[in-house]
Formats: C-alpha cells, structure tokens, sequence
C-alpha cells in the first residue's frame, strides 16, 4: 500500500525568513522599520523603504542559509514524518536561491534527500495527500483539488484562516500524531 505524500513548504513553515529579511531590513533602512506584525499581506512594499526592493528585501546572498529552525521541535517530528510516510519539501525558489536552500536544509535535515527537495511554485500541480504551508496562495488550490491541508499561522495569512477556517499548526510540537490523526492512519 502507498504511504500518503506529505508536501512541506520550507520558508516560514520550517525555517523562518520573514523575520529574519527584517531583521536585515531594519539595518539596512532604518528609517523604515518593519515589524513582523504588519506583514499583513504578502506586498509589503508599500511598508518597505523606495531601494528595499522584493530583490533586496528577499535576495541577500546567503540569507537562507542563515534562517532559523522554525522551533525547538521541527526537526525531530520532520524525522517522526519522515520515517513514516513519503516527505517532500517544496519550495518556490528563485533560480540564485537553490543552493542555499539545500544547504540549509542539508545542515539542519540531512534525512532528506536530494529526490525529496523540489522547487516549485505552483505547488497544487503536486501529487500530494497533505500540504503544510504558510501560504493561502497555496492551501485554497489544495483544499479546492480535495487535498489536506495544514496552515502554519502568520499576520500575512489571518484573513483567509477566518475565511477557509484552515487547520492550523502553530509548533511543530506533536506534529506527526497531529498528522497521523488528520490523516486518520497510523504509522509506526
């Protein structure tokens, strides 16, 4: 029998890259402070300083390989997932980004394999049973295709969790039994 996919985003769902783009936003601009509170929308330019442009604000070289684990647990139930049923991390990825990305996720989750790392922006053109995303952009196409979905919470995606009534998972703590019971089957 096939083991259920699990598709998991990788910025801001296991690592965090809006909080650290500001963080070198805020020293680069600093007469334009961003809070990680007021990314109530994905463009934030008009919150942004005229030169922190999506390039700058996102393209720092080497800032995804800086980014921090989501949580104290991520990796560990990342592992629990893993092991019980088929993981694939999908990340929409600039071309320049790859190579960051998978040494980030090489440092901090070496059990995944190069055949489990896909870049891709339209994730919902995925064969998947279950997505973990922060990105309503995302969720809505798999909800609407009949798949599973777990919405990781951020400011950005408040208004379509009220609206989709998302299930949400704001630390990975427990997330495989959470999963095992979203997906009604039990993997040892």
């Amino acid at each position: 029998m096939r083991k259920p996919i699990i598709a998991v985003d990788m910025d801001d769902t296991i690592c965090h890259l809006v909080q650290r783009a500001i963080y070198h936003n805020n020293i680069n601009f600093p007469t334009h402070p961003l809070r990680y509170e007021d990314m109530i929308h994905w463009d934030t330019s008009h919150l942004r300083h005229p030169d922190s442009t999506h390039d700058v604000f996102y393209g720092r070289p080497g800032l995804f390989e800086e980014l921090e684990l989501y949580d104290e647990y991520v990796v560990e139930e990342m592992k629990k997932l893993n092991e019980a049923y088929d993981v694939i991390v999908v990340t929409a990825a600039e071309p320049r980004t790859v190579v960051e990305k998978w040494n980030w996720l090489q440092r901090h989750m070496p059990f995944i394999s190069a055949e489990q790392f896909i870049t891709c922006k339209r994730k919902n053109l995925l064969g998947f049973d279950l997505l973990i995303d922060d990105g309503a952009h995302n969720l809505i196409p798999a909800l609407n295709d009949g798949k599973k979905v777990i919405c990781i919470p951020h400011p950005w995606n408040l208004n379509e969790r009220e609206q989709y009534q998302f299930p949400l998972m704001s630390s990975w703590k427990g997330a495989k039994e959470y999963i095992d019971d979203l997906l009604k089957t039990v993997h040892v």
